[in-house]
């Protein structure tokens, strides 16, 4: 059995899957009560942190929930390296839901020590990272792990009930698409006292593009999946712009990311995407894709009207997204036929990596570069006290592709 991996542990199905938590913010703690609701004997067993009150906070928080669903004991870590301790307690999956910068060393270790993984969206943010995801996609599925990213919408019903219908030709070839995540304001925390540079950033790690990857990979990379979902792959090239015009207004320093994005991607078919995104706090608001093709044009998320005026609106139903995701992953990792999504979803993030540094440089950039490139923005010798000079806002004058 131990040759055959934790998967053949779980082909029956009638025994606990033990979850371990890495990452206890909002959306980690989300993701493991969705865990325990998206199948029947699913446990977390451990919680791991940077920062201590975070991680003990929520095993305070768990210990008041059934213990068959949540029984945390002494497996609660913190730190850089909390990470490798959850992994290591005798779980058979984790949850990966730290900042992104942190996201492909933390999916590496869990792949190399055989684990199944949900790993929130993006999984990296610079070229160095997707190689690494990239590389361990295939190594789970040689080891047969189950892997499943945060892109909800692949879980959605109705998403994937009208994507179906594009792919089989309802709107005829896919000339355009337009895709957004133009939103409101975001939060940003004040350095607290005694608190060191490195620690400052990771708590306020929305704001630095070497944990979030800026605006455009954290939040926009959902949309950016859904265009990659409906072109059928990856673009060839991306053009863009953006800027930081009203964050330096709101008090928001320091920091270093943009508040807005526009960029044209070429899809190898000949096909556009027109991608936005901003937050402006100010302004009005809109998350949705839209696709037009030679016969019609279709919002993927639920309907399709032809250009006869004929219209069509999935009636699909389904559960939450966000519990659906992990029952699928469950429910395959214990069918012995486990989900691998690692690499689709590696894809999309650099979608919206190339995007960012084409707006970056002011220049077009191709695939090929961007995959080619050597930019590794991961401080070297990362130490939680140290010191770590505030990064510049990145200038399109400025900016030399690596």
């Amino acid at each position: 059995m131990a040759a055959l991996g934790s998967n053949f542990a779980h082909a029956q199905g009638s025994d606990r899957i033990k979850v371990g938590l890495v990452g206890c913010g909002g959306r980690g703690r989300g993701a493991a009560r969705q865990a325990v609701e998206a199948a029947p004997n699913v446990q977390v067993v451990a919680v791991g942190d940077v920062f201590q009150k975070a991680a003990e906070k929520t095993k305070t928080d768990f210990s008041k929930e059934p213990r068959d669903q949540f029984d945390i004991g002494d497996r609660c870590f913190s730190g850089l390296d909390a990470y490798k301790q959850v992994i290591d307690s005798g779980i058979d999956m984790v949850i990966l839901a730290t900042p992104p910068g942190f996201r492909p060393y933390h999916f590496q270790y869990a792949v190399e020590q055989g684990k199944n993984v949900f790993f929130e969206k993006p999984v990296a943010v610079d070229p160095a990272g997707i190689r690494i995801v990239m590389k361990y996609a295939d190594v789970a599925a040689e080891r047969k792990l189950g892997v499943v990213a945060g892109t909800q919408r692949r879980h959605q019903a109705r998403y994937i009930d009208t994507i179906k219908r594009i792919h089989d030709g309802a709107i005829g070839d896919v000339l355009h698409m337009s895709v957004f995540w133009n939103g409101g304001g975001i939060w940003y925390r004040q350095r607290q006292a005694g608190m060191s540079d490195v620690e400052a950033q990771i708590n306020n790690w929305y704001h630095y593009v070497w944990l979030c990857g800026d605006q455009i990979v954290e939040q926009h990379v959902h949309n950016l999946d859904v265009a990659n979902w409906v072109m059928g792959g990856h673009p060839v090239s991306a053009y863009g712009m953006g800027g930081r015009q009203l964050r330096d207004k709101q008090g928001q320093v320091p920091g270093q990311i943009w508040d807005h994005f526009a960029i044209e991607y070429e899809y190898p078919s000949g096909g556009r995407v027109l991608s936005m995104c901003r937050h402006w706090s100010q302004s009005d608001g809109a998350v949705s894709e839209w696709a037009r093709g030679t016969k019609g044009v279709a919002n993927p998320a639920s309907s399709i009207t032809l250009n006869s005026g004929e219209r069509w609106s999935s009636r699909a139903e389904g559960a939450n997204p966000y519990v659906q995701e992990h029952t699928d992953l469950i429910n395959s990792i214990r069918a012995g036929k486990p989900l691998n999504e690692a690499r689709q979803v590696a894809e999309s993030t650099m979608v919206a990596i190339m995007g960012r540094m084409s707006a970056y440089t002011g220049r077009k950039i191709t695939w090929e570069q961007a995959m080619a490139s050597k930019l590794d923005t991961m401080p070297k010798n990362l130490d939680l006290k140290g010191s770590l000079p505030e990064p510049k806002v990145p200038q399109p004058d400025e900016e030399e592709l690596v």
